[in-house]
C-alpha cells in the first residue's frame, strides 16, 4: 500500500534515529470540550513531519495537523498511537 511508505523505507540508520527519539503523546481539553491529541518530541531533521502527520491521520480514522513541530490529532488518540509509532519503531512516552 501506498500509505505505508515510512515502514518500506527504513535503513539502518533511520531505525537509529527513530529509536533514539522519545516521542510524548499528551491531550489537551480545546474549546466547546473538544479533545486533542498531541504528539511532539519528532526530530525533524530526520522525520517528514507532513507524511508522517498524514499516515497517523489515516491510521487512526481522525482529522488532524501539523503545527511546528507538533502533530495534533482530534479526540482522544493516545492508545491507538502509542501502538502505531512503536510499531514504526519510535520509543513512546504517554502522559497521563
Amino acid at each position: 500500500m501506498k500509505d505505508d511508505k515510512i515502514f518500506r523505507e527504513l535503513t539502518p540508520l533511520d531505525e537509529i534515529a527513530r529509536e533514539s527519539q522519545v516521542v510524548r503523546i499528551e491531550t489537551d481539553k480545546r474549546r466547546y470540550g473538544k479533545w486533542m491529541t498531541i504528539v511532539s518530541g519528532f526530530d525533524p531533521h530526520s522525520e517528514d513531519l507532513k507524511e508522517l502527520t498524514k499516515t497517523l491521520k489515516k491510521k487512526t480514522a481522525t482529522g488532524g495537523t501539523l503545527k511546528g513541530e507538533k502533530i495534533e490529532l482530534q479526540g482522544d488518540q493516545r492508545d491507538k498511537l502509542k501502538k502505531v509509532l512503536e510499531d514504526m519503531g519510535f520509543k513512546v512516552e504517554v502522559s497521563q
